[in-house]
C-alpha cells in the first residue's frame, strides 16, 4: 500500500510541472502588455521599457518561468493589475466560495445517482430501468446554463420561493447561505445525476453477469444482499473515478453557472479578470484549477483501492 500510495504521489509532481509550464505560457500567449495596461494609453515608450524591467518582462521566457516558478513555491503570485490586491488570498478565497458548491453538489449527485444506476442495472429492460435511463439522458441533453434559467425562472421568478441573484458565504449565515446555492446546486446535481447514474448502471450491468454473482444468488442470498453486499463495492470503482473527473470539470467549467445566478467564485473572478486582462490574477486562477485536478484524481487514485484491492497489486 506504500508503495502503491508513493508511486501515485511520484507520477503526479511531473504532472504539476507540465500544468505550471502550461498555464505560463498560456498567460504569455495572450494578446497585450500588461505593462501597457498599467500606465494607461498615455504612457510612452520609455515609461514602458522601465516598467517592464521591474517587472521582469525584459527577461527572457525560461528566466521569468523559474522566476515565477520559485514565487509561487513560496505562496506569491504577484498582485493584481487592476486593484493591487495580492493574487493567492483574492483567488483563494473565491476558489472557497467555487469549491463549496462543486462538492456539495457532487455529493448530493452521487448519493442520488449511484443507487438509481444500481436499481436501474437490476431492474434491466424494464419500465423503471428505462424510465432512469430516458431521465438521465434527458438531464445531460440540457446545457447547465439552460437548465439554470429554467430553474430561476420557475422557482425564483414564477413562484419566489427562492432568490434571484445574490450570494451569502455559508461561514456567514449557515441557513442563508443554503438558501441561496439551492438552484445554482440543484443545476449541476441534476446535469451530473445524468453522467453517474449512466456510469453506476454500465458498471454495475457489467459486475452482475460474473460468476460469483451468481454463486452468491445460488447460495440463497436475497437480492438486496447480492446487489448492496457483492456488486456494490466491484461496480463502485469505476462510478468512482467519474466522481473525480466530474470534481475537476465542474471547478474549471463552473463559470457558466456563477455568472448565470451572480456567484462570486472562482470562475467568474476568472471571466472578469479576462475581460479587464488582468494577467497575474487570470494566471493563479488557472494555475488553482488545474493543480485542483490534480490534486481531486490524486486522491481519487489513492483511494481507489478500497474498492479494488487488486490495484495494489500493480
Amino acid at each position: 500500500m506504500l508503495r502503491f500510495f508513493l508511486h501515485r504521489v511520484a507520477m503526479a509532481i511531473p504532472t504539476v510541472i507540465i500544468v505550471s509550464i502550461t498555464v505560463f505560457g498560456l498567460i504569455r500567449l495572450i494578446p497585450g502588455n500588461p505593462a501597457e495596461l498599467l500606465l494607461g494609453e498615455m504612457a510612452d515608450d520609455r515609461q514602458i521599457a522601465a516598467l517592464e524591467t521591474e517587472l521582469g518582462l525584459d527577461k527572457p521566457l525560461p528566466q521569468q518561468f523559474l522566476i515565477w516558478s520559485e514565487n509561487a513555491l513560496s505562496g506569491d503570485l504577484g498582485r493584481s493589475i487592476i486593484n493591487d490586491e495580492p493574487v493567492l488570498p483574492l483567488v483563494a478565497a473565491r476558489f472557497v466560495i467555487s469549491g463549496e458548491i462543486v462538492l456539495i453538489a457532487v455529493v448530493l449527485a452521487a448519493i442520488l445517482a449511484v443507487p438509481a444506476g444500481i436499481i436501474a442495472a437490476w431492474r434491466q429492460n424494464s419500465v423503471t430501468d428505462l424510465a432512469l435511463v430516458g431521465t438521465a439522458t434527458l438531464l445531460l441533453s440540457i446545457p447547465t446554463f439552460w437548465l439554470g434559467l429554467l430553474l430561476l425562472l420557475l422557482f425564483g421568478l414564477e413562484l419566489g420561493w427562492l432568490p434571484v441573484l445574490g450570494y451569502v458565504s455559508l461561514r456567514d449565515n449557515l441557513t442563508e447561505g443554503l438558501i441561496y446555492i439551492i438552484l445554482p446546486v440543484a443545476t449541476l446535481v441534476m446535469h451530473e445525476m445524468g453522467v453517474l447514474l449512466r456510469m453506476s448502471r454500465a458498471s454495475t450491468l457489467e459486475v452482475l453477469r460474473l460468476d460469483y454473482i451468481t454463486h452468491a444468488r445460488a447460495k440463497g442470498l436475497s437480492e438486496m444482499a447480492v446487489l448492496w453486499r457483492h456488486a456494490f463495492k466491484n461496480a463502485f470503482g469505476p462510478t468512482w473515478t467519474m466522481i473525480g473527473l466530474i470534481l475537476g470539470n465542474l471547478l474549471g467549467g463552473i463559470a457558466v453557472i456563477e455568472t448565470v445566478f451572480s456567484i462570486p467564485g472562482l470562475g467568474r473572478l476568472m471571466v472578469d479578470s479576462i475581460f479587464q486582462r488582468d494577467y497575474p490574477v487570470i494566471q493563479g486562477c488557472l494555475l488553482f484549477v488545474a493543480l485542483s485536478y490534480v490534486v481531486v484524481n490524486l486522491i481519487i487514485d489513492l483511494f481507489y483501492p478500497l474498492f479494488d484491492p487488486r490495484v495494489t497489486a500493480q
